[in-house]
């Protein structure tokens, strides 16, 4: 088809021409003193992203690479861990978890809304022997679109006063969605470069607190690749202790500048006017009963993607062809048990409100052609949130 696709997944996401242009480079030599340079640069500014002046391990992998690298650098073998069951991903963390040997325990959750704080906070009370080392959330589920609060989980940890250590996955929040990990406390945060930081698939991510690395001194997991005192005693040098993935970090150090450019505060105000301004569109579109958002908690909204439920009868997997086939854009599909019931639209990185305003407007056009039951008028409603956030800022 003529014109641009319309890549609205929740991730990858799109990659800005700047961030292309900038891993547009020759290989260098990553023992030099021009890779010396670079990444010592990206390790110190990367931090900022994280809300840490604590070291942030990179890899070369996956978002599944840097949950691995969390549990194995911080556990012991059939060290008991709690997690809580927020959707698609974080069942596949438990699942990653029992492979190395762990033992989870999973708080059961509807996959309609974030974590439970207090949930969490009565299984650590109960725990008077501290058994368990860890809690791991994911803090925007990007199955479903809920966001926990992790300010809330780290205050319900201390009102146990347990010393399990809290673990938390920002791979779809992270540069989205504000993250503190300092100010709240948090132990590893969990990265990747394909979302909020507009880099492709390739780079995660390990910010790590001092007590973590105290952990890390006794844990008893095999790690090798992933083992962190060795990454971060290269890192103080400049280098790497295996060959680094350069081109992606070229594209993290460019990425990074167009993030200072633009100023966190705003790139998460942005994300939440294009969150408010999707989810008006949705509740229009369903005003007659039919579709509806899937979060239902208001406080855990995503910024970084909504989740919409499409009415009984009627599968999102057709729908999202039909979108696909006729306007050139790719919607997220629904996961595990949501497959074939709810549709996912991304608004995070390299995004504005024009790009959101055409992604809505296919949306509502792929409602009509596919035969979804619809309330017309959904774009419109977002268009005025919109210019409203215009208004109020002029």
């Amino acid at each position: 088809m003529p014109g641009r696709h319309f890549l609205q997944i929740p991730g990858p996401t799109n990659v800005p021409d700047r961030v292309l242009r900038a891993m547009d480079m020759p290989t260098i030599d990553h023992r030099g003193p021009d890779f010396k340079a670079l990444a010592e640069g990206v390790l110190v500014r990367v931090r900022e992203v994280f809300g840490t002046t604590n070291p942030v391990v990179i890899y070369p992998a996956s978002g599944t690479g840097a949950w691995e690298a969390a549990l194995v650098n911080t556990m012991s073998p059939g060290d008991r861990v709690l997690m809580y069951e927020t959707g698609h991903f974080a069942t596949l963390w438990k699942r990653l978890a029992e492979r190395l040997g762990l033992t989870p325990e999973f708080i059961s959750g509807d996959w309609r809304s974030g974590v439970d704080p207090a949930a969490i906070e009565a299984r650590l009370t109960e725990d008077k022997g501290h058994e368990i080392k860890a809690v791991c959330v994911v803090h925007n589920e990007t199955s479903t679109g809920c966001t926990s609060r992790i300010d809330e989980v780290r205050a319900a940890i201390d009102a146990a006063k347990h010393p399990a250590l809290l673990l938390v996955d920002t791979i779809s929040s992270l540069g989205s969605i504000e993250f503190r990990h300092d100010e709240w406390g948090v132990d590893v945060t969990v990265g990747g470069s394909q979302k909020g930081l507009m880099l492709p698939p390739g780079l995660s991510f390990n910010a790590v607190s001092d007590k973590a690395i105290e952990a890390s001194k006794t844990a008893k997991l095999p790690r090798s690749f992933w083992a962190w005192d060795e990454m971060i005693e290269a890192n103080e040098k400049g280098v790497f202790p295996f060959t680094p993935a350069t081109n992606l970090l070229y594209g993290l150090d460019e990425a990074l500048t167009m993030m200072n450019e633009e100023g966190l505060d705003t790139i998460y105000a942005r994300h939440q006017r294009h969150a408010e301004a999707t989810r008006a569109a949705v509740t229009h579109w369903g005003g007659n009963g039919s579709v509806e958002v899937l979060c239902e908690n208001p406080r855990h909204y995503s910024g970084s993607l909504t989740a919409v439920m499409l009415p009984e009868g009627y599968n999102a997997d057709d729908y999202r062809k039909v979108v696909l086939e006729n306007f050139n854009m790719s919607l997220g599909n629904g996961l595990s048990k949501l497959s074939g019931r709810v549709f996912r639209i991304g608004h995070l990185g390299d995004f504005n409100d024009l790009m959101l305003m055409g992604t809505l407007s296919g949306v509502e056009m792929g409602f009509e052609v596919a035969g979804i039951p619809y309330r017309k008028g959904g774009t419109q409603a977002a268009m005025e949130v919109l210019t409203a956030a215009v208004k109020e800022g002029g």
